[in-house]
């Protein structure tokens, strides 16, 4: 009985509901089906958003509820609420994060893809050395228009730690082809610990990089990070505990 049902509810597309119709509470036929119905599209929609966050492939979970917004200053135009509540993705716009090292830049990205993800759009997420690696790769092995027309199909795209590794030229025009390519048709957050004035040192071609940032720029909410770095904070911290710890323990014994 058990088999038949699953093979039934497999044909309707329903494969969840041998799992938890006993688990429903039954009052009348209409109000069963009809949480039958919705605990089916609950597990669904769960289902769709796991399979978007490791699409994305974030180095890790971040919740905006934890960020701390201290440290950016937002432009007039924009609103920490606003962003929040991923607008920008609708209207295509950028997000560009820049400033000091540890700052947040890349807590802020990664809480608005994963945020993202759990609205239903997909998110590509990925370190700029690295997607100009794959890229390069891709052109190398004859895939390159099968990677783009992937990234093409996100809503948004995150490129991570623009200004850490200087990259290969060609690597730097394929980055540039990407970034074409979202212009006013998909959402790019882009993390950088460098001023635009200094982008040219990590794409090394001064017309390239007047062409991405321009593409950038157009529409974006530039969102500045000021401060001293979290992680050597939080370090210093952990350390200044475990050395009054330590004392003590000492102080005791």
């Amino acid at each position: 009985m058990q088999n038949t049902l699953q093979q039934k509810c497999k044909a309707l597309k329903l494969a969840n509901v041998p799992f938890y119709y006993r688990e429903v509470p039954f009052d009348e036929p209409e109000q069963y089906l009809i949480d039958l119905f919705e605990k089916e599209l609950r597990i669904r929609q769960a289902k769709r958003i796991d399979k978007l966050i490791k699409l994305a492939g974030f180095p890790n979970s971040k919740s905006l509820e934890d960020f701390d917004w201290s440290p950016v200053t937002l432009p007039e135009s924009s609103s920490k609420t606003e962003l929040a509540e991923l607008g920008f993705i609708d209207r295509f716009e950028n997000i560009l994060a820049v400033g000091a090292v540890g700052t947040g830049k890349t807590f802020l990205a990664t809480a608005l893809g994963l945020r993202a993800c759990s609205k239903g759009k997909t998110v590509r997420f990925f370190r700029c050395l690295d997607l100009a690696n794959t890229l390069l790769e891709s052109h190398r092995q004859g895939r390159l228009k099968k990677l783009m027309d992937s990234l093409g199909k996100a809503d948004l795209l995150i490129i991570d730690e623009l200004g850490f590794v200087p990259l290969h030229r060609s690597g730097a025009e394929l980055l540039f082809n990407v970034v074409a390519q979202a212009y006013e048709c998909q959402s790019v957050i882009i993390t950088s610990n460098l001023k635009f004035g200094e982008w040219n040192s990590v794409l090394g071609d001064n017309r390239l990089t007047t062409a991405l940032i321009d593409r950038l720029v157009h529409h974006a909410h530039i969102l500045s990070f000021d401060g001293p770095s979290r992680r050597l904070s939080q370090a210093l911290s952990n350390l200044k505990d475990a050395n009054g710890l330590d004392e003590g323990g000492e102080n005791e014994t």
